[in-house]
């Protein structure tokens, strides 16, 4: 207990280590940033969603060499094949023998942070090729089995703004990753910055923060951190509030939900809460806690009907709304 008391510390420390050295190349997003490192260490995947030009590809970059990960990035196309994504094998001739064998050549999904850009554009024979490796760590040719490298992490990213021509995330699959994030335009005032960061000779080159071996250490300390039973509750009556049928939830459930989140949600709640509240230099999780990770965890997972659409209700103003309404 000891130990990890003095792990948590360390980890706090090295989050602002992070945060501060990731500034120096991106500006703002620091909550993003901040989830995004959240789930890594959840040992969860991400879904960004947002325009092009928001600097999504460079921050996930910066990410992976901040913390010595191997990057690999996908561009996803209406042709690309599930092999162009695990690998393949190949017939060749050995030059000593004569004698012609297969030989696997790894995909670039044989990386640690594995940025999958435009997911949706894709077919989804070949989406469901790279959430295989999601949910297994591991990938199948010919029989057989090829382990990933670990620490393994996806970030997905959608462009909200082109629909034409693209293949939605079936609801069953946007439910491997463990938060949606909306990537927003900068502010005012961050864009003038940009601008002075771009267009000037200087160049950053990130700091070393965290190896591979301490992020796999940090992963199970999450693991053995302590939950009281109010905030394990409190995120299950969050979760299931969601589900449109039963007869316990609020009025507007039903009006405007046709799914809602599954046991996954409140899993990945607590799981959320735990890394929130250590990474704030804190031993274990609050109420608060599972609140400020409500929307990146469930807005994915409530799928609103026709009704909700008619009115402008979002995921993000029901799960506002659940909130304001669930006692806490």
């Amino acid at each position: 207990m000891k130990n990890d008391i003095e792990l948590v510390k360390n980890l706090h420390e090295k989050h602002n280590q992070l945060l501060l050295e990731i500034s120096q190349i991106i500006v703002g997003q620091t909550d993003i940033i901040n989830q995004i490192f959240i789930a890594q260490l959840c040992q969860g995947h991400c879904l960004l969603i947002g325009v092009p030009g928001l600097a999504k590809t460079l921050m996930i970059q910066t990410l992976s060499q901040l913390l010595d990960l191997e990057f690999k990035r996908i561009q996803f196309t209406p042709d690309l094949m599930p092999s162009d994504i695990t690998g393949t094998e190949v017939l060749e001739e050995d030059k000593t023998t004569g004698k012609r064998k297969f030989t696997f050549y790894k995909g670039p999904v044989f990386g640690n942070i594995i940025l999958a850009d435009e997911i949706n554009r894709t077919p989804p024979k070949t989406q469901s090729a790279l959430l295989e490796a999601m949910q297994e760590h591991k990938i199948t040719a010919n029989g057989k089995n090829y382990i990933l490298d670990e620490p393994f992490f996806v970030l997905a990213t959608q462009n909200p703004i082109e629909q034409e021509g693209t293949y939605p995330l079936p609801e069953a699959q946007l439910d491997r990753f463990m938060f949606s994030l909306q990537v927003d335009y900068p502010t005012f005032d961050e864009e003038i910055q940009i601008v002075k960061n771009t267009t000037s000779d200087k160049k950053h080159t990130p700091s070393l923060i965290l190896t591979k071996e301490e992020i796999l250490k940090y992963q199970q300390l999450i693991r053995r951190v302590p939950v009281s039973d109010n905030v394990i509750e409190y995120a299950v009556k969050l979760s299931t509030s969601t589900r449109p049928g039963k007869p316990d939830n609020p009025d507007f459930v039903h009006q405007w939900i046709s799914w809602g989140a599954g046991p996954r949600a409140s899993q990945y709640l607590i799981l959320a809460a735990k890394t929130h509240a250590v990474l704030d230099g804190r031993p274990t999780p609050e109420l608060s806690d599972v609140i400020k990770m409500a929307k990146p965890v469930l807005r994915h997972r409530i799928i609103t009907n026709f009704s909700a659409e008619a009115e402008n209700i979002t995921s993000d103003k029901i799960i506002e709304k659940l909130i304001d309404t669930i006692k806490h």
